[in-house]
């Protein structure tokens, strides 16, 4: 019998490799708008992004608003006089066709999806989520995927939760587990929802104080032995 009867997954930087995708869509973006794709470039969007999507957890922007405002900040920082809209437009088709996933996910779903029910929870833009799941060898493996955008609540909020697990036959709070990079997201939320929590880090970055975390893993393969 395995530990967890329910395994909650984070996509992006747990189970698809979104630090190369966002890399090759703003780099592909950025040559559309006869930008060089520099690294400084590529770095600063990445940590404007990333400041948009912490907003965001925290309710400051909404997921219609953030598609543009992280562009409209990026163009304003640099100096660059583009579309903003067709930016952001550009962006998103890119993103939606990488499909790298993390080491070892593809062979960890597939051991654990003949124990346990797999689930995917995101706060992804749901067009860029449902392309890239339903193109990727992760599919066969997994009952369903959550996206914020149609719940109508991001992670961490317990809302989002709540209308995950209405959603799921059978929920059982004591035998799911979430697994996730993001503490302020995955590791927050489940702690909100009463669940088990698996701390996806494979930079050994060190957690804040205070913040009870169940697991911690460094690889995903760490998962078996965990679950099974």
């Amino acid at each position: 019998m395995p530990r967890f009867k329910t395994l909650l997954f984070d996509a992006d930087n747990t189970l698809f490799d979104f630090t190369s995708a966002e890399k090759m869509a703003i780099t592909q973006t950025l040559q559309c708008f006869d930008i060089v794709p520099t690294s400084p470039l590529i770095a600063a969007y990445s940590r404007i992004n990333d400041v948009m999507w912490h907003r965001l957890e925290r309710g400051e922007i909404t997921k219609a608003a953030l598609r543009t405002a992280r562009f409209e900040e990026f163009c304003r920082e640099f100096g660059f006089s583009c579309d903003v809209t067709q930016m952001a437009s550009t962006y998103l088709e890119a993103l939606s066709a990488q499909t790298m996933l993390i080491d070892g996910a593809l062979d960890v779903c597939r051991t654990l999806s003949g124990a346990c029910r797999l689930y995917i929870v995101t706060n992804g833009i749901k067009s860029v989520q449902t392309r890239r799941f339903s193109a990727s060898a992760l599919k066969d493996f997994f009952s369903g995927v959550f996206i914020s955008e149609e719940i109508g609540f991001e992670k961490p909020h317990r809302s989002y939760f709540e209308a995950v697990a209405r959603q799921i036959e059978g929920f059982a709070p004591q035998s799911t587990l979430i697994i996730g990079d993001s503490l302020s997201s995955d590791i927050l939320g489940g702690i909100n929802a009463g669940l088990s929590t698996c701390w996806f880090n494979p930079e050994g970055k060190k957690a804040p104080e205070g913040l009870t975390i169940d697991f911690e893993i460094a690889a995903l393969h760490e998962l078996l032995p965990l679950v099974l």
